[in-house]
Formats: C-alpha cells, structure tokens, sequence
C-alpha cells in the first residue's frame, strides 16, 4: 500500500521596483502602454486574475470564482507588495486574506512565504548586508501577514551555506532550491552519502542541510522538468493536463512523497495568457482527487519533518547554468538581444557598485556615530520606518536607537541626519537588485533602475559628507559598456537619463507652484513622498495668462528635511509655462518680487514678466518639461482639453452638414471621403460616449439610434473606446446595485447596458463587473432563491430572472 500523496505548487511573485528613489513613486512608463507602467500591466494580466481566477462549465460559463493564492505556496517580494498596498488594495487584502484561508484549512498552516527583502543576490552580498535582508524581509512579512514567517525564498534561489546560515539564524525553517543546487544526500543515521549533482536528486521529499553553526534548514528541490514544462513548454494551455502531468510524477512507495514545481507566477497570466484558468482548473482537480491531498510545504514539513539530508552546491541559482556568474560577469546567460551583443559590462557594473558600498560603509559608520547607539543593529530595525513612515514609528525608533543624550532625543537637525545616513544604506542595498545583471544591456529600464538608487546613494552621501562620490563612481561606471553606441557608457547612460531624474525639495517645489495652477490645493498636501505647506499664495488672471506667488515649506516624508521656499510661476496658455523657486530671502526681498511681477503683469507686458523670472530666480527657473511626467500629462491633458473641445466643434459642423452626402453614398455603396469618414466617425463616437457615461442616466435608445445612423453612413464607430465607458458604467452600477440589492429598476437598468454592450459588440474588460455579479451570486442570489416559498418558482420572481438574465450576458452562469 501506497503512503501519502501530496502536491504542491508554488508561484514566485516579484517585479523589479520600479520607484523612483526621490519620489517614492512609480512614474510614467511609455514601454507598458496602454497601461501607466509595468506594475499596472502585470497586476492586470496576473496578479488581479490569481485573486479571482475563473473557472468554466462545459458551456464557456464561469461556474466559479477562485482566490488561487489560498491553494497555492507563495511568495511575494516585498516592494511589490508595498506597490499593491497603495495602488491595488482590494487585491492586496485578497492576498492576505488567502494565507488566513490557508491556515484555517491546514491546521494553522500558511500558504504565504516571505523573501529576502530587495531580491540581492544573497552569495554575491557581504555579510552585513546578508544579514540585513533577510531581518528586513522577515520583518516585512510579519507585518504584513500577522505572523512570523518559517520559510523564505531565496532571490533566483541563489544560495551558498553562509546565506543558509543567514536564514536559519532569523528562525526560518525551510527554503525552496533547483534540483541541480544538490549535491549528495544520505538517509539520516546512515555515513553513505549519495551523489546526486546534475539534477539527479529525488525532488519528493524535504531534506535537512547541516549549518556549521550547528543549526539546520529544511531544503525542497522542486521537480524540474514540470516547472520548466509550465514555465517554457506551454502546459499551461490546458488545466486538465497539468493536473494530470503533476500527479504522474507520483509513485507507489510507501512513504509519504510531495510533487512539486515553483516558477516565476508571473507564468500564470503575464507569461501565458489564461494561466490562472489553468491554475485553477487544476488546482480543482487535484482537491477532487481523494488520493492526493493539496499543500503547502508549511504542512507538509509539519506533517513529514526530514528523514534525509543534503548538501548543497554553493554559489549555484534556478537561472544561471554557470552558478552566479549572471550577476557578476559575462557568462552567455542572457534573455535576447542580437547574438553579438555580450554582456561584458556586469563586472564593472559590479565593481562600480562594490566601490561605493564600500565608500558609504566608511561614510556611515563616521557619521552615525554619535547619533545612534549601533549603527548597524539600527540599520537592521530601520525596515520599521520604511513599513511606517509616521510620527510615532520614528519616535519608537529613536528611542531604541537614539545616542544618548543629557536633554534627552536627538535635535530635529540630527533626526534628519541620521535619516539620511539610514537611507543612503537603503538605497546602497537597493541598488544590488537582481535585475540590474540579469537582462540583456547596460541601458535596459531594470538597470537604469538600479543607478537610480546608487545615485541617490552617492547624492546623501554628498550631503552628509561633502565629499564627491559621484566622480569616483562615474569614472568606474564608464568601464561599462552599452552594447548600443547611440548609449555609449554607463558614464553617459547615468549624466543624460539618471541624472536628470534626480529630485531635490526645490524641484519638489517647483512642481508644486506649477500645478497649482491648474489644480485646487489644501494649505497642507501631499505631493509625492513630500509635505507642501503652503503659507502665502496670490494669483492673478489676465486673458489666457495666470500667475501665482507665493511661500511654502516642503518637507520630505522620508528624511524630514525641509526648506522654506518662496516660488513665482506663470502660465501663457498652451505648453508655455515658466516660473522659478528659491530659498525664501525674507518679507522685503519676496515684496520686490511681488511688485515686480504683479506690476509687469498687470501690463500685459509678457517679454517683462519672463525677464524679472531670469533676474529673480538665475540659474533656477522650471518650465513644463521639467516637471515630473505624471504631472507633465496631467497639465497637457488639461491644455489639449480646450483645443480638442474646439476640434470636436469642428467635426461637429463638418458631420452636420455632410451626413446626408454621407448616407447617400453609403446607400450607393460608395466611399466615403476620408475627412468625411473621419469627422463622421469622431462625433458619432463622441456623442455615443457621452451618452454611455451617462450610467444609470443613459438613453439606449437615443444610443441605437446613434448606432443606426452611423451605419447608414457607412461609419464604424470606435468600440474599443465605447466598451471602456460602457465597462466603467457596468462596474459602478452594480457596485450600487451591491449596496442596494432590492433596487429593481437599477437591476433592469443594468442588465439593459449589457445587453446593449453585446448587441453593438462593443469590446470591453468585464472581468471586474463578473467578479461583482459572481459575489451577489453567491450571497443576495442564494438568499433569495431560499426565501422563496413552497409554492413559489424562480422563473416566476421578477428580480431572480433579470438577475440571471444579466448572469447570461455577463458570461456567469446561475442555474444549471
């Protein structure tokens, strides 16, 4: 007879950060279009869909509804999740909420892994920063999850004893490797060792690996060939046969045995369009299975503590056939690119990096000493301020690591100091970001990336030291080499694409007058990772021209630094926009500049008002192109509003008086002229928008009406564009209908635009209003079907039949 069987699948999920190190934010990002950047377009085909993941009848219908991370083993990196916190919190909550339904179902036993916390290469880190890692990714889970975390995975399962050690020390139980990191294994008890090197190691069970401090670590080597079928050989188009391929691993030995893969879970989505179905078709199937019980490797290392031990292959990796060497020189391990590019420019990429580490280390530990008791034991509890950038968690931090002083807590000045010193070690951490080696050239997005954070390394150190780092690093960064000459060096890549990302509290300022031009502000705002307080502030209209003066003090959330600014900023109409900022000079100083503005302007004397700009602010003036590319789109959007309101008028006059033409070649079944197309196609597009962003307001049958006479003209409206605003109108209404479930008319009114959606094919993504609908299925739908009396028949109840009538347009299905 057979032991146990168990399966576990476990999904790696991690972006490379994406923030901007000054701003705290993810900006713009053109390649992830139409999506606002990379983040925003993998949580849309992966991490979204695994929160929700559907699974059909035999009729194409969802039939369920599935949180997949609650049947899975996981790992999220953690600036990802701080990412989701913000920007997506209804799936971050689902995430959380998937390891609490883990442990409910498995005696206590979490789905959710933690990871090391800024993805370095945990070999390739001096100790220090080893040690720091894992601390501060074991802290970021606990606060995010509730709980201590026992196992962790290893960035690229990159792995050597030392960082073994590093892991076991802060009580992490277990970690995830590659079969080919395995050297030999013996059963416990027994002086036989078996070499398994080259992948040969059976992947079934745990194994124990011996630390020389006497502790140990469970180890799991994932079963290679389906993780790479699911990740590269497209099984995942079909979830019945990846259920099937995973329980063939499986034998008939008598003690318990785990199949089990890890990939990047990005494959179920991102990678593979539809993964997630599969996933959880899958996942389905095996909980169906009463021969094989669904895990995690929490449980089963629970259940089935090691009976075998291993060593393991130091300096070896999931991703780099050479071991590490991907992050570290020009091994051939690349994702693409023309086959002469190398990527000869890792190691100095490396060197450049080890060298300032190792000039901020000496910086550091100099400055930090007489401002907290040990600096290093306070850089290991700073991940407290990172996950809580409040008052009380700075004062909880300074009076555990505060020097000690006769008056008691450090001055504000040093509070700000030690912060800075705090970050430039971050950002010396971040910088060593696995993605800044692993892609294909110097100049690729997730390397630029990574001299953003050494650059603001190198910009504190500057400010806490005054000595010139950046010189020293520049001049090691230009031993790298762009395999595209139109980049040159990483000399040149850092002056003409960091540099000028670079942020300081005047830009912030500068942004800030900028948009309050076109923007209400509070006194008091958020811009960014910045406080703006505005204490003075006058604006003045003249025609198309505004201007505003004024005072502020912007304070950075991160360091409390801050600085009182005054600023002048003028807008001519269009794209022309100018102002300046500079340290406030005292009330006589900002009156002149009052004066001579206010006067100028009052002129209409433009040439004037741009001059006493250059005279008052020299060498410190901003115009829209140097404002931070959200707010740059945010501005022109509203600039192009009026022109496109004056376009739109056009086409408006040019349809009216051309659409019979248009219809009587159309009833000829001759072309219409491309302008005439044109102006036809925008406003019958425009006005059908309009009228379907109406909501429950909309007038379906004015909007057929449009439609008929569109094609009567010949004219194909924009159904990309439409299903967008029918989609928005979809999802809001039956978010009320959620909080108002007995509203009847706003049920009919519903189900009518989805019926209208269909009926003109608009295309649209319905994901969200399903997962809504799917939710009143399985709550208000099911009530009500059980409040219905003896005699009473669904198909008889109003409110059941549009609900299921909206089901069928919806794509869910309701009943049989």
């Amino acid at each position: 007879m057979s032991g146990p069987k168990y399966i576990c699948i476990h999904g790696h999920f991690y972006q490379p950060p994406r923030e901007n190190p000054w701003l705290e934010a993810v900006e713009r990002q053109d390649s992830a279009y139409p999506f606002h950047d990379w983040n925003e377009r993998v949580f849309a085909e992966c991490y979204g869909p695994n929160a929700a993941a559907r699974i059909l009848d035999a009729h194409g219908r969802i039939e369920r509804i599935v949180n997949n991370y609650a049947s899975i083993s996981f790992n999220f990196g953690p600036t990802l999740l701080s990412w989701m916190e913000q920007a997506q919190p209804e799936v971050y909550d689902a995430v959380l909420a998937a390891d609490r339904r883990a442990r409910e179902l498995r005696g206590g036993h979490g789905s959710a892994m933690a990871q090391v916390y800024g993805h370095v290469i945990l070999p390739l880190a001096n100790e220090r920063d080893k040690r720091t890692q894992v601390i501060w990714g074991v802290r970021d889970f606990e606060r995010r999850f509730g709980r201590a975390p026992r196992g962790m995975w290893l960035s690229e399962t990159a792995a050597d004893v030392a960082s073994l050690e590093a892991l076991a020390e802060q009580g992490i139980r277990f970690t995830v490797l590659a079969p080919n990191q395995c050297r030999r294994v013996r059963a416990k008890g027994s002086a036989t060792w078996l070499d398994v090197s080259g992948s040969r190691v059976d992947t079934r069970r745990a194994y124990e690996v011996a630390l020389p401090s006497g502790r140990s670590i469970a180890v799991f080597f994932y079963d290679g060939p389906t993780s790479r079928a699911v990740a590269f050989e497209r099984l995942l188009d079909d979830g019945k046969t990846f259920a099937r391929r995973l329980a063939s691993v499986l034998d008939d030995r008598v003690e318990p045995q785990l199949v089990h893969i890890a990939t990047d879970g990005e494959s179920y989505g991102h990678h593979h369009r539809f993964g997630e179905m599969a996933l959880a078709y899958a996942l389905q199937t095996i909980e169906r299975d009463p021969d094989v019980r669904l895990t995690t490797y929490e449980e089963f290392l629970d259940r089935h503590p090691p009976e075998w031990q291993a060593e393991i292959v130091p300096n070896t990796s999931w991703s780099c056939a050479h071991g590490v060497e991907r992050w570290r020189a020009d091994c051939g391990c690349k994702t693409g690119g023309p086959p002469q590019w190398s990527q000869a420019w890792r190691a100095p990429l490396r060197a450049a990096f080890d060298w300032l580490r190792d000039q901020l280390v000496e910086v550091y530990e100099r400055e930090a000493l007489g401002l907290l008791r040990d600096p290093w034991a306070a850089r290991d509890d700073y991940v407290d301020v990172v996950l809580d950038r409040g008052d009380d968690a700075l004062r909880r931090f300074f009076g555990r690591h505060g020097a000690p002083r006769p008056e008691g807590a450090l001055s504000p000045r040093e509070v700000v100091r030690a912060l800075e010193l705090l970050e430039m070690q971050r950002h010396a951490m971040l910088m060593y970001t696995s993605c800044a080696w692993f892609f294909d050239d110097l100049g690729g997005l997730e390397t630029v990336q990574c001299i953003l954070y050494a650059a603001r390394a190198v910009q504190l150190a500057t400010e806490i030291a005054g000595d010139k780092f950046e010189a020293g690093f520049l001049a090691r960064l230009a031993r790298a080499r762009s395999n595209r000459p139109e980049l040159g060096d990483g000399e040149r890549i850092y002056v003409e694409r960091v540099r000028p990302a670079m942020v300081d509290l005047r830009k912030v300022g500068a942004h800030f007058a900028a948009s309050s031009l076109f923007e209400e502000y509070r006194a008091r705002e958020r811009v960014f990772g910045f406080d703006v307080d505005v204490t003075d502030r006058e604006e003045a209209r003249a025609g198309q021209a505004r201007m505003s003066i004024g005072r502020m003090e912007v304070r950075s959330r991160v360091t409390q630094a801050s600085e009182d600014l005054e600023y002048a900023v003028v807008h001519l109409g269009d794209h022309n926009l100018s102002g300046g900022v500079r340290a406030w000079q005292g009330d006589a100083a900002h009156a002149s500049l009052h004066n001579a503005l206010r006067a100028a302007f009052g002129r209409a004397d433009i040439a004037e008002v741009l001059r006493a700009l250059e005279r008052s602010f020299p060498n410190a003036t901003y115009t829209l192109r140097t404002l931070f590319r959200d707010e740059q789109k945010k501005i022109l959007d509203e600039v192009l509003a009026s022109t496109l309101e004056g376009v739109e008028r056009d086409y408006e006059q040019i349809y009216a008086q051309f659409a019979p033409l248009m219809r009587y070649l159309a009833s000829l079944g001759q072309p219409v002229p491309k302008a005439l197309h044109q102006a036809a196609e925008y406003t019958l597009t425009a006005r059908l928008r309009r009228e379907l962003e109406r909501g429950a307001g909309v007038d379906l049958e004015g909007a057929r009406a449009l439609l008929q006479e569109a094609r009567d003209a010949g004219i194909v409206v924009q159904r990309d564009e439409l299903g967008l605003a029918a989609q928005a109108s979809l999802e809001e209404l039956l978010c009320d209908l959620q909080r108002d479930p007995d509203d009847r008319e706003l049920l009919e009114r519903i189900r009518a635009i989805a019926a209208f959606a269909g009926e003109a094919e608009l295309r649209y993504a319905p994901a969200v209003a399903q997962n809504r609908f799917y939710a009143m299925r399985e709550t208000v739908y099911v009530a009500r079907r059980r409040a219905l009396g003896p005699d009473q028949r669904p198909e008889n109840d109003a409110w059941l039949c549009a609900f299921a009538e909206l089901g069928a347009q919806l794509g869910v299905k309701v009943d049989g």
